[in-house]
Order: C-alpha cells, then structure tokens, then sequence
C-alpha cells in the first residue's frame, strides 16, 4: 500500500501479505507517511475503503475519506457528489503504480526475503521522488 502527494510523489507506504483486507491497513499505512509532512486532510482510495467505521475514526483525526460507496451498501450515501469531484484525480495514484510497474523486481517477486524486497522498493520510490526534484 502506497500514500502518494497530489503530484503522485511517494510519502508513505507498508507492505503486507495479500490476504488482509485493504481497509485494515488502511490507518497503519497513513501513519507510516514521514514526520515532516502535513496531516493528509483528504484521503481518497477505491471501493474497497468502503467502511463506515473507517470513515468514522478517519474523521476524528482530522481526515475525509473520499471513496464511492459499493453498489450492496445499506446505509444512506455519506459522499455528495461535491466530494466525489474529488475522486477524478485518483488517476495519479494509479499512475505511480504504474511507474512502480516499470520496476520490473517489483512487479514479479523474485525475493525470498521481505526485507530484500522492502530494499528495492524503497530504491523505486527513491527514483520516482528524484524525477521530480
């Protein structure tokens, strides 16, 4: 899981196992963007962040969290169409997964080892911040 800028730019990431759901690690990952950078006062992820407890704790510490409801929902609609604008600019999350892609390393995992995979990670995210120093 990556936390990007508004600029695609890495800030923070976590790398789990595929087996836990993402809305888990949701607040784990927003807590690993570094020190120095602001509180993220919006969020906006995919259908899977659908969660009414997440968006709950979210909103207590300062964050909205912009993501279209899924189609089974239950509850009434927590997002206006005023904040769902907001939703068209995720195509710069998915461009930086995209440029982590290009990482061919990263995109079949060839390491054993968590931290040897962690390590060139990094070193992908490090490349695509310099691009834009």
């Amino acid at each position: 899981m990556v936390v990007v800028d508004g600029e695609g730019i890495p800030l923070g990431s976590q790398l789990a196992s595929a087996s836990p759901a993402e809305v888990t690690l949701c607040e784990s990952t927003l807590g690993c963007i570094n020190v120095g950078a602001k509180k993220p006062l919006r969020v906006i992820a995919d259908r899977a962040y659908d969660s009414d407890p997440l968006r709950k704790r979210l909103l207590e510490n300062g964050t909205l969290l912009i993501s279209p409801h899924r189609s089974n929902r239950s509850k009434p609609a927590f997002n206006d169409g005023r904040w769902l604008r907001r939703y068209r600019k995720r195509w710069k999350v998915e461009r930086t997964f995209a440029w982590l892609g290009n990482f061919r390393r990263l995109v079949v995992r060839y390491e054993y080892r968590l931290l040897m995979y962690q390590a060139f990670f990094h070193l992908a995210c490090l490349l695509i911040t310099l691009r834009y120093l």
